[in-house]
């Protein structure tokens, strides 16, 4: 499950974490955008909830020091031992140049190249070493973790996701349907004992088909349009299907945009029905080669009359085992 859970406070969280741990879910994923920072959520969670595995999805390569982002992955995976996984990625010029004043150059040498520089520093190694897009110079961890955590890569395109084959523990993939997966993992060759598939997935759990494609359009206009989501797109074989929606963006028609995504789309890539048909949905996520399928639950009509009671009762719903958990 993406946490946190929108519309409740992180000092609330105790009992949310408890009932996603009773109700069977194995991990819960943090995202970085423009809420809560990747690794506070997860801290809590490692605290109150100690048999939940925590990852993150992602942590940007830009916004931190590689110093500093070893420092805060090697601190949780102290507080967690065996049971955190530092996900990391480009992000996007929006995130990283509008909202973090910092460039968005060469994202990917500067992904390789601080996967390259965390991995040795979480294994406690001193770094001294003049990378393509920064330099470090003799950094050690003071405190490096006894497990390093598995680093995972966020990735699009085949160049990223051969990168996160040779070099990372595992991938992590992001906005696409079920029947995309095979061709982003067609990229990443024979897979290494251990590497590891995440991806997170975008629910929509209400019946009220008109309301979760309003807000899925939305969604498709604001993300797809980023220029790496929407070569993504184009490189999976969208085209035909989404090129009015670009076509009107460059325009300048925003309300265009959205209007001309189709429901099929918006259907494959936002998930929607009863929790029970969007588990079922989300299982064909791991018949296709997915490890870890990541829950990113979306407000709904119910969720916003019932509050956070309505949430309670909607989480073993969602579980990997139905009503008893798995």
């Amino acid at each position: 499950m993406t946490v946190p859970l929108s519309g409740i406070p992180l000092a609330d969280h105790a009992p949310v974490y408890a009932a996603l741990d009773r109700a069977g879910f194995t991990d819960v994923w943090s995202s970085e955008v423009a809420g809560t920072d990747a690794f506070t959520p997860l801290a809590l969670a490692a605290a109150w909830q100690p048999g939940l595995r925590l990852g993150t999805a992602i942590a940007p390569v830009f916004t931190r020091g590689p110093g500093l982002l070893a420092m805060s992955a090697a601190a949780l995976a102290e507080a967690a031992p065996g049971r955190f996984a530092l996900g990391i990625g480009a992000s996007s010029p929006v995130l990283v140049r509008d909202w973090n004043a910092t460039r968005f150059t060469e994202p990917f040498q500067r992904t390789r190249d601080v996967l390259r520089f965390l991995r040795a520093a979480l294994r406690g190694e001193t770094v001294d070493e003049v990378y393509d897009t920064f330099t470090v110079r003799r950094f050690t961890l003071e405190r490096p973790p006894a497990v390093p955590p598995p680093v995972l890569l966020a990735a699009l395109r085949p160049g990223m996701l051969r990168l996160a084959a040779a070099e990372a523990d595992g991938v992590i993939l992001n906005w696409l349907s079920a029947d995309d997966v095979p061709t982003a993992l067609g990229e990443l060759g024979e897979r290494r004992p251990g590497f590891e598939v995440a991806a997170r997935i975008f629910v929509c759990p209400t019946e009220d088909a008109a309301y979760a494609r309003a807000l899925g359009r939305r969604l498709v206009t604001g993300y797809l349009t980023v220029p790496a989501y929407a070569a993504f797109h184009r490189w999976l074989g969208r085209e035909e299907t989404l090129g009015p929606m670009w076509a009107k963006w460059a325009a300048g028609d925003r309300r265009g945009a959205s209007a001309a995504v189709p429901d099929e789309v918006v259907d494959a890539l936002v998930l929607h029905g009863s929790p029970e048909e969007c588990v079922a949905q989300v299982r064909r996520y791991a018949e296709h080669g997915v490890d870890v399928p990541v829950l990113a639950v979306l407000p709904t009509p119910e969720l916003a009359a019932g509050g956070a009671a309505a949430l309670s009762a909607l989480i073993p719903r969602l579980a990997p085992g139905g009503e008893e958990g798995s």
